[in-house]
């Protein structure tokens, strides 16, 4: 494990990344599955706070993997076999959602022990590469022995938590302080020798996992249409939320890839952070997004506590977090904020609030879904026609050598 070459061409995501990703998109589908369990029953607070908390466990892993096998995969059985621990590690923690979400809906002392555990597993099988780094490798020893010792202490933090069985303020304080602990590992490490991460393989990694995640919101389109044909049969609703679901699967996968990620990381590295930190609010999007099909699926069976236009709410809300944050993202990676791109950005969230508008004044959920996804055909039909000029223009600038800027 002694460092990839950052220009290395062709470097794609291996087959075996791609094997991991698929436990990730597993936990993802348990915790959007929990969310949306908790939102119809009206536990909204509860569900926010445990589907955040489990967010940040899934994605801080699997970022941290990520990168570290960018610079440092060297494809051999050590690696291998540190990749399945993590895979055990990822499945461990989905296992331990459903007791998770529970504790916190059912109002009973918090029980996040099963899903720490398995998130330490995946970060011990993260210190054991990091230190084959430190063995193997001269210039980054430094680096990786500081990530390994500083990751080390924020899993006996975990532990403790666990085992003193704290109250839930105590807990979410805790929580708190070792998330923010561990989001500044890599800032610290990275200022002693920054790894040799591939900017076009690490952006081609968060890529695809943003594919896969985009299969909640499929799911969760045939979980509404299942319940729409249960109640109707084949009929015109069902149709609509057909096209509506898949469009706006369509819509979230073309809006998000109109971001040029891997050249301007290439030209700017020191951007990373805040555009590989902020994806883990997408990927919570994304799978938020699935769990609210899921809740209009409820209200649609009869099953559910809320009414329509908070289902409407629960699909339109986590699509407008991923739509801003996606902007934000755009425009901290290109270093410039492009009026015309805030104007469909503005164009987008007034669609999504005419959905849920459309419902709560007697429009059906499947009506509401087809408005819901209209909302990202403003930002692909005003990015094809103009937008992407202005982009061309922006990338000129932040492509430019240091020298000429």
């Amino acid at each position: 494990m002694v460092g990839r070459p950052t220009d290395e061409p062709h470097r794609a995501s291996t087959p075996l990344e791609l094997l991991f990703d698929l436990t990730i998109v597993v936990a993802f589908a348990q915790a959007g599955a929990q969310l949306a369990h908790l939102l119809q029953t009206e536990h909204t607070g509860a569900a926010i706070g445990a589907f955040a908390f489990a967010v940040f466990g899934i994605c801080w892993a699997w970022i941290n993997y990520s990168w570290l096998a960018s610079a440092f995969d060297n494809d051999d059985v050590i690696f291998r076999l540190a990749t399945m621990v993590q895979m055990v590690g990822v499945l461990v923690l989905a296992l331990g959602l459903p007791q998770l979400f529970a504790s916190i809906g059912t109002g009973a002392p918090l029980d996040n022990s099963v899903l720490v555990a398995g998130y330490v597993i995946m970060r011990l099988s993260t210190i054991g590469l990091w230190l084959r780094v430190a063995r193997h490798n001269r210039r980054w020893r430094r680096t990786a022995g500081t990530y390994a010792a500083l990751i080390a202490v924020a899993q006996v933090g975990w532990i403790v938590q666990i085992v003193i069985f704290p109250s839930i303020t105590v807990t979410v304080i805790i929580t708190v302080v070792l998330a923010l602990f561990e989001v500044s590992i890599p800032m610290i490490a990275e200022r002693i020798e920054a790894t040799p991460w591939h900017p076009h393989h690490v952006a081609e990694r968060y890529s695809l996992l943003v594919i896969i995640t985009l299969g909640e919101v499929i799911a969760g389109t045939i979980t509404e249409i299942g319940a729409v044909h249960e109640k109707q049969g084949w009929s015109l609703e069902a149709g609509l939320v057909a096209l509506g679901g898949v469009a706006l699967a369509l819509g979230l996968w073309w809006v998000y890839f109109t971001m040029p990620s891997g050249d301007v990381l290439a030209q700017h590295r020191e951007r990373s952070f805040v555009w590989g930190y902020g994806h883990m609010v997408l990927f919570g999007a994304l799978a938020a997004s699935g769990a609210g099909l899921h809740v209009a699926a409820f209200v649609i069976q009869g099953e559910a506590s809320i009414g329509p236009t908070a289902a409407a709410l629960t699909l339109a809300v986590p699509v407008a977090i991923f739509t801003f944050f996606l902007f934000v993202l755009y425009s901290l990676l290109l270093g410039e904020l492009d009026t015309f791109h805030l104007l469909l950005l503005l164009g987008a969230l007034l669609v999504l609030a005419a959905a849920v508008g459309a419902v709560a004044v007697g429009a059906s959920l499947g009506v509401g879904t087809l408005i819901t996804a209209c909302s990202m055909l403003v930002v692909v039909v005003g990015y094809e026609t103009v937008g992407h000029r202005h982009q061309d223009q922006a990338l000129r600038r932040a492509l430019q050598p240091p020298a000429e800027q």
